[in-house]
C-alpha cells in the first residue's frame, strides 16, 4: 500500500519515535487550540447605519459618450470634477426589477463598453423622485460582474495542477481548499469574536501546516521532518513578529480597513490583526522550503545509504542556501509589489527615502518582510537537522519516493 493511505507502524529508533511523538503531541494542541477558539456566533456586532451592500447583476446596453444627464444645465459635456462623464444604460437581469433597464452616471477611467456585465445597487430613491428637475437615478454603478472569469480561471488552474502532478496534484488542492476553509470558517470567525488575533492565526496557521503537509506528501520521515521544521520556524516568526512590532511601535493602523475596524469596535487588537498577517503570509513559504529540504536529505539518504547525519545536513543545507537566497527573493519581491502604490505616493509627494521608510505603512511591510526571512533562514537547518536525524534512523524503503517537495 502506498505511503500515505494508512497510518505507519513505529520506526525501530527511539529518537525516530520521539520525534512523531513530538508531532503527536503538537497536533493535539493544535486540536485543543481549534476547539477552544472556534467561533460561537457571537460576533461583534456591526455599528449602526453599517451593513452590507446589496447588489444586482445587470448587462450594459447603451454608452452615451457625450456626457451625464446630471450635467451642469446648458453643457451635457461638462460636470464639475469628473473627467470623461458618461451615461450608462443597463438592463438588469436579477432582482426585483429583472428584465427592466436603468441609467446612471459614471466618470473617470472606467473602462466600461455595451455587452460588459455589471453590478448595479439600487440607491433607494423613489421611481418619480427628481433631483435639480431630473429623475433621480434608481441604481448606480458598483462593480464589474467577475464572478465568470474567475470561476473560469480556476477550473484552468486546478485542470493544469492535476494534468502535471497527478494524484499529488489533486492533494496538494484538497490541501489548498483546506487552507481556504480553515481561514474563511475559523481564522476569521474567531477574530471577529474578538479572540486574540495573534493566537487565532498561530492555531489556524498550524493546523493548516498539519492538514495538508501530510494530505500532498503522506505521512513517512519526510513529512514529520517538514511538519516540525515548519512548527518551529512558525513560532519563531510569531515571536519575533511580536518582538519586532513592540520595538518599532507598529500600530497597525496605517491601512483604511485597519480604521475602519478600529471604528467599527473596540473588541479587536489592529497590532493583533497585523501579527497574524503576518503569521499565515509565513506559513505560505514555510512548508515549500520545508518540504523542499526534507526531500533533498530523503533523496540523498536513499542514493546512498551510508552516507551519516552529517553528510546528509551539510549537503543538504549547500541546496537549501540556494533555496533560501530564492525564496527570501520572493518574499520581499511578494511586499513590494503590495507597497507599490505607496512607493508611488511617497515619490510623487517628493518624501525622502528615510521619511518614506520610518513612515508606518512603509516600515509595517519592511517589519513583515524581515521577520518573516528571518523565519524562513532558520527553517533551513532546523528541517535539515531533523530530517537527517529521521533519515538515519528509519529504514531505508521507508524514507519514500525521489519526488520533489514543489507540488502544494
Amino acid at each position: 500500500m502506498r505511503e500515505g493511505r494508512r497510518l505507519p507502524r513505529p520506526y525501530r529508533s527511539r529518537a525516530a519515535n520521539a520525534l512523531v511523538v513530538a508531532l503527536a503531541v503538537l497536533a493535539v494542541a493544535t486540536a485543543a487550540g481549534l476547539i477552544a477558539l472556534w467561533p460561537r456566533g457571537d460576533a461583534i456586532p456591526a455599528p449602526p447605519g453599517v451593513g452590507s451592500l446589496r447588489t444586482e447583476s445587470a448587462r450594459v446596453t447603451v454608452v452615451n459618450a457625450e456626457g451625464c444627464r446630471s450635467a451642469v444645465a446648458g453643457d451635457p459635456a461638462a460636470t464639475p470634477g469628473v473627467q470623461g462623464c458618461r451615461r450608462v444604460t443597463v438592463r438588469l437581469t436579477s432582482g426585483p426589477d429583472e428584465g427592466d433597464a436603468a441609467g446612471f452616471d459614471i466618470g473617470g477611467p472606467v473602462d466600461i463598453d455595451v455587452g460588459d456585465r455589471v453590478r448595479v445597487a439600487a440607491t433607494g430613491v423613489p421611481a418619480d423622485a427628481t433631483v435639480g428637475g431630473v429623475t433621480a437615478d434608481r441604481y448606480a454603478f458598483s462593480d464589474f460582474e467577475r464572478r465568470s472569469t474567475l470561476l473560469w480561471l480556476t477550473i484552468a488552474f486546478a485542470v493544469i495542477v492535476i494534468a502535471t502532478s497527478r494524484w499529488r496534484g489533486a492533494r496538494a488542492l484538497a490541501g489548498l481548499a483546506v487552507s481556504l476553509g480553515v481561514v474563511l470558517l475559523f481564522v476569521v470567525p474567531a477574530i471577529l469574536e474578538g479572540a486574540s488575533p495573534l493566537g487565532v492565526a498561530t492555531v489556524g496557521a498550524l493546523a493548516i501546516m498539519l492538514v495538508t503537509i501530510p494530505l500532498a506528501h503522506g505521512t513517512g520521515p519526510k513529512a514529520v521532518a517538514a511538519a516540525l521544521g515548519t512548527a518551529c520556524a512558525l513560532l519563531l516568526t510569531v515571536v519575533l513578529a511580536r518582538l519586532a512590532t513592540s520595538l518599532a511601535h507598529i500600530t497597525g493602523f496605517s491601512s483604511e480597513e485597519a480604521t475602519f475596524l478600529s471604528a467599527t469596535t473596540t473588541d479587536l487588537s489592529i497590532q493583533g490583526l497585523l501579527l497574524a498577517g503576518i503569521v499565515i503570509g509565513a506559513l505560505g513559504v514555510l512548508d515549500d522550503l520545508t518540504v523542499s529540504q526534507a526531500s533533498v536529505v530523503m533523496a540523498l539518504r536513499r542514493a546512498d545509504p551510508s552516507a551519516g547525519g552529517r553528510h546528509l545536513f551539510r549537503e543538504a543545507l549547500s541546496v537549501g542556501h540556494d533555496h533560501i537566497a530564492a525564496t527570501v527573493n520572493t518574499l520581499v519581491l511578494a511586499y513590494v509589489g503590495a507597497s507599490l502604490p505607496v512607493l508611488l505616493v511617497f515619490s510623487v509627494a517628493g518624501t525622502s527615502t528615510s521619511d518614506a521608510v520610518n513612515s508606518e505603512v512603509v516600515a509595517s511591510e519592511i517589519v513583515a518582510t524581515l521577520v518573516g526571512s528571518i523565519g524562513l533562514i532558520a527553517a533551513v537547518p532546523i528541517t535539515t537537522g531533523i530530517a537527517a536525524l529521521l533519515a538515519t534512523r528509519v529504514e531505508t524503503e521507508r524514507l519514500g519516493d525521489a519526488a520533489h517537495g514543489h507540488t502544494h
